[in-house]
């Protein structure tokens, strides 16, 4: 299962939305320089190009996710991007949600003394549901190598 943040816009809707923003500023600075306000096209850059970058470091962040597979033998968790994996075996993993530090709660996987958070960037109702999907699966595989 992938799980991903959701995002507001697809590249091509940010980039959009930054040339509105640059137009925008652009077009107020050049009517601020016609009343006097010489320096206010130079500020208006500086700000465009500040918003621009903000929004695409934010834009990037909402871009990491992680990849969760479970077969009989383990329960194997990808960060994206990146290359970081960590397995644990599927009959001893446990699922939980712990109390946060900020009120929210936090969903762990633990195992012989080793714990992965996963899902920070979900919502506290997609953690919940998570939860539950993971546990449902998690008997599934567990009933199946009993049986």
């Amino acid at each position: 299962m992938w799980l991903k943040p959701n995002r507001a816009l697809d590249r091509r809707g940010l980039r959009r939305l930054i040339v509105l923003l640059v137009v925008l500023a652009l077009t107020t600075a050049v009517l601020g320089a016609w009343v006097g306000n010489v320096f206010a096209p130079l500020f208006a850059l500086v700000e465009s190009l500040a918003v621009a970058v903000a929004l695409h470091v934010a834009w990037r962040g909402g871009g990491r996710g992680e990849r969760i597979t479970l077969d009989e033998t383990s329960l194997e968790v990808q960060s994206l991007p990146g290359r970081r994996r960590v397995r644990f075996q599927s009959c001893w993993v446990r699922v939980r949600l712990d109390e946060g530090d900020n009120g929210c709660h936090r969903l762990l996987l633990s195992s012989h003394g080793r714990e992965l958070e996963i899902g920070r960037f979900l919502a506290e109702q997609e953690r919940v549901e998570l939860l539950r999907k993971l546990k449902l699966l998690l008997g599934e595989v567990n009933g199946q190598l009993r049986g």
